[in-house]
């Protein structure tokens, strides 16, 4: 294998590369469960996933007239990295009803995306602009984590309004119209109660040094996006719990306010609501299976007997969907026998209508959400698979004034697919970029300089051989760009890391079964 020595010099090195791929041009896009994904790994050209012989340069032509090689910039990176967990809190959209009606918590859902931008201070990484869109409404930074309000919030918030509004002109007709501007309050009180529960997970999370992305409220209740795993079981049982603990002592602390009050008032009405509502959250996320908070303990509590996450995953997930199953058939059943407190109905009409739909919406999130466990440890059960050394491009070294046709012959000669730009001493200071090249006309190479297409090397951008799994996407996190530097622990260049080309690797792994 040819890589370049510490002064610009090829040095023999160790093939181990083994998931290697050229540059061949890629469609921007995410993976695992974004929206989109890139396209599918090509075959390493061999065994070593490093070029045998002479081999295209990024962007070159292949020798002897054989075509240009194009390839693409890395693709825009989702949010979401592989270790991103989300606690869900299920809102209720009728608190004093009897059946909830918002998702669960505690869902261990991972980012399927290896590029999530990361970043420094106090384990909260900063979000990007379009992030922060998607985001919704910034209404604060609690503990340093941005809490958000998603639009679909106000949807629901109209409808904890219009419903609450109309049992409060029950059972205080007296108040009129002023009942829907009480309900509206009751809505914005009842997302305060589900935003502690989610601080709940976030201070534990940040006692365990994991850092928080973001709290978001939205329609199916509050999502804390924690960016990695629990590292032993007793932490992922203590991450889990402290949400439903919570939820049961505000229901504790309402209930006490409400023996201080007259039932038949307004705060009484109010406080009855608060308590009923944050004991359903309390109940629902203690039910044993993932996405929820009693399928994460669930997890732990297997993950401790046997010392395997992956089975505790397996089994906590294959009971969410149980539960799942049960909730589209039972609960419209529950609701209808009058087993939750109301009136049993035999009639089908509007009401059963929405007891359906509505535990349809609960199963098919509770379904999905246990898949996506699923498939975020099989993910984490490849992530070792993610070495920087074999998915590190050979790299040639070439002055600044090198002109990219000279550059690229060098390349191809030495079956590199890198350029490292470097000073007099060898020292390397900049990388020309995959997609720069593709843009250079061939007949325009011989008179541009490869400095004019490169990239200056921050911190950031020097990675070292080691780097696997991880530890690996967080570097590349912490410092999102198109090309890395590759080194070894004593300084010398190694070679260059493409994002494109650990793109396709962490697509290919999410692929390959357990």
């Amino acid at each position: 294998m040819d890589v370049s020595g510490g002064r610009g010099q090829p040095r023999p090195g160790n093939d181990e590369s083994a998931d290697h791929t050229g540059p061949e041009a890629q469609a921007p896009g995410g993976t695992g469960d974004a929206p989109t994904t890139p396209s599918a790994p090509t075959p390493a050209d061999d065994t070593d996933g490093r070029p045998e012989g002479p081999t295209p340069g990024p962007g070159a032509p292949a020798p002897e007239g054989g075509t240009p090689q194009d390839s693409g910039a890395a693709p825009d990176h989702d949010a979401h990295g592989p270790g991103h967990d989300r606690h869900r809190t299920p809102a209720h959209t009728e608190p004093p009803v009897d059946h909830p009606s918002h998702a669960p918590a505690g869902r261990p859902e991972h980012p399927d995306h290896p590029f999530a931008h990361s970043g420094s201070g106090k384990g909260q990484p900063p979000e990007r602009p379009e992030e922060r869109k998607r985001g919704g409404l910034l209404m604060g930074r609690p503990f340093g984590v941005p809490v958000y309000v998603a639009p679909s919030w106000f949807l629901v918030a109209i409808l904890i309004t219009w419903v609450f509004g109309g049992q409060i002109d029950r059972v205080l007709p007296e108040l009129g119209a002023a009942s829907y501007l009480v309900s509206l309050f009751f809505a914005v009180a009842f997302y305060a109660s589900v935003l502690v529960h989610e601080l709940a997970h976030t201070l534990a999370a940040l006692r365990f040094k994991l850092p928080v992305r973001r709290i978001q409220l939205q329609f199916f209740g509050g999502v804390s996006e924690i960016e990695k795993e629990a590292e032993t079981p007793g932490r992922e049982f203590v991450l889990a719990f402290v949400g439903p603990l919570l939820s049961l002592v505000l229901a504790g602390l309402f209930y006490l306010g409400l023996l201080a009050v007259e039932p038949s008032s307004v705060p009484g009405v109010l406080l009855a609501g608060l308590m009923v509502s944050n004991l359903i959250v309390a109940v629902f996320n203690l039910l044993p299976g993932l996405p929820l908070d009693g399928g994460r303990m669930l997890r732990a509590v297997v993950w401790a007997i046997t010392g395997k996450p992956m089975t505790g995953t397996v089994a906590a997930a294959w009971v969410g969907r149980a539960l799942a199953v049960c909730v589209l058939i039972g609960l419209p059943l529950l609701t209808q026998s009058g087993a939750l407190g109301s009136d049993a109905v035999d009639n089908v009409g509007m009401d059963t209508v929405l007891d359906a739909l509505l535990a349809a919406i609960l199963a098919a999130i509770i379904w999905t959400g246990a898949g996506n466990s699923l498939r975020m440890a099989r993910l984490r059960e490849h992530l070792p698979e993610l070495r920087a050394r074999t998915l590190t491009r050979r790299a040639v070294p070439v002055e600044n004034d090198t002109p990219l046709s000279e550059a690229l012959r060098r390349a191809n000669a030495a079956g590199a697919r890198a350029l490292v730009v470097v000073d007099a001493e060898g020292r390397p200071f900049s990388l020309v970029r995959e997609a720069a090249i593709v843009g250079v006309p061939e007949h325009r190479r011989p008179w541009v300089p490869v400095g004019t297409l490169a990239q200056d090397i921050t911190e950031g951008m020097r990675v070292s051989a080691e780097l696997a799994g991880e530890e690996l996407l967080d570097a590349l996190r912490s410092a999102p760009a198109t090309e890395y530097l590759v080194v070894e622990e004593t300084g010398e260049i190694y070679g260059v890391l493409s994002a494109a080309d650990v793109e396709r690797a962490f697509v290919k792994a999410m692929a390959r079964p357990s």
